[in-house]
């Protein structure tokens, strides 16, 4: 909208986390607002949704939900390219498996492309009982070495039934905002 970064018309998000951890199944719950049965993903979902509270209220989402099998989590990096935001799905039941999500998580963060992306941590499967919650996981993934430069959120969730969901793209999307309008004014300064 004309020079203005007071709201995108479409914003570009990558999903990513371990196997297993609901990235598809939250894909479809922005997507149709309904529980969608999944299977693991072989390659990429993608899908354009609309945001539904706030400032993200009619935004387009594109978002590709990229595989999370450790064969392929070397792709990650070609989704990452040219990405306004990225969400970082992990199975906060599965205490486990959250030091190889935290690895995961920092390498991704760490490379030249996605320094000043924005990270959403969704801490899904809140439902289960075992879980963590949001500080919890925060803690174990070691979250605040993503760095004190990055915009990055966690967000508890449940992708099954949507609870939380809405509420954390609505935030990654004022993350996005935020980093345009410093990119924009650090450009002015130049």
């Amino acid at each position: 909208m004309g020079g203005s970064f007071t709201k995108l018309d479409n914003v570009h998000l990558v999903m990513m986390g371990l196997d297993s951890a609901g990235k598809s199944t939250a894909l479809y719950r922005f997507k149709f607002d309904q529980y969608v049965n999944t299977v693991p993903t072989v390659g990429f979902n993608c899908e354009k949704v609309k945001g539904t509270t706030g400032k993200a209220k009619g935004v387009s989402f594109v978002i590709w939900d990229v595989g999370g099998q450790d064969k392929v989590r070397p792709l990650w990096r070609s989704y990452t390219r040219s990405t306004d935001g990225i969400v970082f799905v992990v199975d906060s039941a599965d205490v486990e498996r959250m030091e190889e999500a935290k690895v995961e998580l920092l390498r991704m963060a760490r490379t030249p492309e996605t320094v000043s992306v924005p990270i959403l941590v969704i801490a899904n499967k809140q439902d289960l009982p075992g879980a963590k919650d949001s500080s919890e996981v925060e803690k174990i993934m070691c979250l605040h070495e993503l760095g004190t430069g990055r915009l990055w959120s966690i967000h508890p969730g449940c992708a099954v039934t949507g609870e939380g969901l809405d509420e954390a793209l609505e935030h990654l999307y004022q993350m996005i905002l935020k980093r345009r309008k410093a990119a924009k004014q650090a450009k002015k300064k130049r």
